[in-house]
């Protein structure tokens, strides 16, 4: 029943990427590893025997090494615009639902519940489950709707890591800020930070983890560089994603691909301390 929550300062800080390399991390250390993520939009999905979830969700399964379930990803919204999205519930088609009546008559009953099903699910049945978080905890206009990060934390009674992208310019803020503006209980699950997509000399950000480590009592677990990868990404704001045929040859391409991910944070982060806190 242990588990690793992996959220973000803002989106596309990198969660998904290192949530698909630390299933493969955990995996090859011997342990059976399965990826969460509670609720997940997008409009890329993989579609298995009835059932249709998330792609990033499945490409982490690969990573995991485990089997594709409705499991890994209980709420899948695809977005049809005008602020409606087709939702679906374990893998099946549910129902065309505006924003509104997602968020004030759905997410925090049947949402909820249904999520934390899948994931007492996947604790119950391997020895580590990583999670990963959506946008950023601290949206707090939004805070009694998110059933993707702390809430979710709490229930897998999981540490929490927070990433921050570095490229974009004010990440020791944002972690600070971050921190900051959760609640108490929540700001408890926090264990440290990781800094992602790094250009230069590492030793130039060491004074500011000092900083860090003196205003949070938390330390920087790593300092990931920007790497060019080739796994077909999510469609944000960053990022026109793509179409993917699940054919042979374009996993074992994307299990190749997660081979030199994984390596490459395996030498950028302080695995060992993060084990540890796993719990």
């Amino acid at each position: 029943m242990k588990s690793l929550m992996i959220q973000g300062t803002s989106s596309g800080a990198g969660k998904t990427t290192l949530v698909t390399a630390l299933c493969r991390i955990f995996s090859d250390k011997g342990f059976s590893v399965a990826p969460f993520k509670s609720q997940n939009m997008s409009n890329y999905s993989y579609v298995g025997k009835n059932f249709e979830i998330s792609r990033a969700q499945a490409i982490q399964a690969i990573a995991a090494r485990c089997k594709i379930t409705p499991d890994l990803n209980p709420i899948f919204l695809k977005p049809v615009g005008n602020y409606y999205s087709i939702i679906y519930l374990q893998g099946k088609k549910f129902k065309k639902m505006h924003a509104t009546e997602y968020y004030q008559k759905f997410v925090r009953t049947k949402g909820l519940n249904l999520a934390t099903k899948s994931l007492y699910h996947l604790q119950k049945n391997y020895d580590i489950v990583i999670l990963e978080g959506a946008g950023s905890p601290a949206e707090i206009n939004l805070e009694k709707f998110d059933i993707a990060n702390m809430k979710m934390a709490e229930k897998a009674n999981s540490p929490v890591l927070l990433v921050t992208d570095i490229d974009r310019g004010g990440s020791f803020a944002s972690i600070v800020g971050t921190l900051s503006l959760l609640d108490k209980p929540y700001q408890k699950l926090v264990k440290g930070f990781i800094i992602n997509k790094f250009r230069g000399d590492v030793n130039i950000l060491k004074p500011g983890f000092k900083k860090i480590k003196e205003k949070t009592k938390r330390p920087v677990y790593g300092t990931i560089p920007m790497l060019d990868f080739n796994l077909p990404e999510e469609d944000s704001l960053n990022v026109k994603a793509k179409d993917l045929s699940w054919t042979k040859k374009n996993i074992d391409n994307i299990d190749s691909e997660i081979e030199k991910i994984s390596k490459f944070i395996t030498k950028n982060l302080n695995i060992k301390e993060i084990e540890r806190i796993i719990k």
